[in-house]
């Protein structure tokens, strides 16, 4: 993971542990306060809410201490890998795409950030500039050439 991956997640773990389980705390003394707990909807919607807070931090700290926190701004070279930002271009429509290959957790497609196991970074790792790569997408394969590869 890169690690403003790494970063996001730390962020996102702070928030459920320091901000949502306290509110989520106030939520249930209050549904708690209005009576009789076995019809009490908004008790049940914020033990609900609580169960997921507790299991999302759970998921989180374990993909933090499994996670190998890769520094993209010293990585360097002429071939696509993780963490490099690639400028692709469509062969058929001439539309240019730039994607950054991170991590599973950290993809956010309509970001420009693919995950590694996406079907178009499986295909241009290892590629140079100047190289061209067929992709199987839903629509039917789609074929691009390699632009330029940056390490930002």
């Amino acid at each position: 993971m890169t690690a403003s991956g790494y970063k996001a997640l730390e962020e996102e773990i702070n928030l459920l542990k320091n901000v949502e389980r306290h509110a989520v705390i106030a939520m249930i003394a209050e549904a708690r306060a209005h009576g009789d707990l076995s019809e009490n909807a908004e008790y049940h919607a914020a033990k609900e809410r609580q169960s997921f807070i507790e299991g999302r931090v759970i998921e989180l700290e374990d993909q933090i201490g499994r996670a190998d926190v890769i520094d993209v701004s010293k990585l360097s070279g002429a071939t696509v890998k993780f963490g490099a930002t690639v400028t692709l271009v469509d062969v058929d429509t001439n539309e240019e795409r730039k994607y950054q290959i991170v991590g599973d957790f950290e993809a956010q497609p309509k970001n420009g950030r693919i995950s590694i196991s996406s079907p178009i970074a499986r295909a241009i790792i290892g590629k140079s500039v100047g190289d061209t790569v067929e992709v199987a997408a839903p629509g039917g394969a789609r074929s691009y050439e390699v632009l330029k590869v940056q390490w930002i």
